[in-house]
């Protein structure tokens, strides 16, 4: 396993960062799963968690970055290591893999490489609006409810934000920063997996 990943330029290396922060927003414990297998790294993270033997309900985002040189590496550490490795990146490039591991059950759940089909479009700004719908509901919850509001959470977010799209994957390209208002992003299906993918990024549900 390659111990230093040479990305492109600097740039991406702060664009890891900015993922990866993105990403603790959502949830500062968790993780990303960096795979790299020749010359472009896959980073994915979890959003929200799937139940069940079939781990239904999965949210993950993903986004790809060129190398530089060719790596191999699968990889799942915390989100806190990546951040603090981008913040200290030396302008080269190149990116340490952080030594810690970190435990993640959505890493365990691989969506496929090929086999998808299109499946549609909708407007980056519809999703963005369901999003804000969507947390505007799981904060009121929340704030009544206190821990008791995992069920308005699961419930919020698997409701379509439009047919064919949960709720979740809308929260999650709005939460990553995947929508550019204005834009169109195309929907993709293969088996039980939707795929959302917008300017910044994919968003994976199954």
């Amino acid at each position: 396993m390659s111990a230093v990943l040479r990305l492109a330029d600097a740039a991406s290396v702060g664009d890891l960062g900015r993922f990866a922060a993105r990403a603790r927003a959502v949830d500062d414990e968790g993780a990303m799963r960096l795979q790299a297998d020749g010359e472009v790294l896959a980073a994915w993270v979890g959003v929200l968690q799937g139940s069940g033997i079939l781990a239904e309900g999965t949210v993950l985002g993903l986004r790809t970055f060129a190398l530089a040189e060719p790596a191999e590496c699968d990889a799942v550490v915390p989100l806190g290591a990546v951040t603090d490795r981008t913040a200290r990146a030396d302008g080269s490039g190149s990116f340490d893999l952080p030594p810690t591991r970190a435990l993640a059950a959505w890493s365990a759940v691989t969506p496929p490489r090929s086999g998808w089909e299109r499946a549609g479009e909708v407007s980056a700004d519809v999703l963005a609006d369901a999003a804000r719908s969507g947390l505007e509901q799981v904060s009121a919850a929340v704030r009544e409810r206190g821990a008791a509001a995992g069920f308005v959470r699961d419930r919020v977010w698997g409701e379509e934000a439009v047919p064919g799209v949960r709720a979740g994957g809308a929260f999650a390209a709005f939460s990553l920063g995947f929508l550019r208002p204005g834009s169109v992003v195309s929907v993709w299906r293969s088996n039980r997996w939707t795929r959302v993918t917008a300017t910044g990024g994919h968003v994976l549900m199954r």
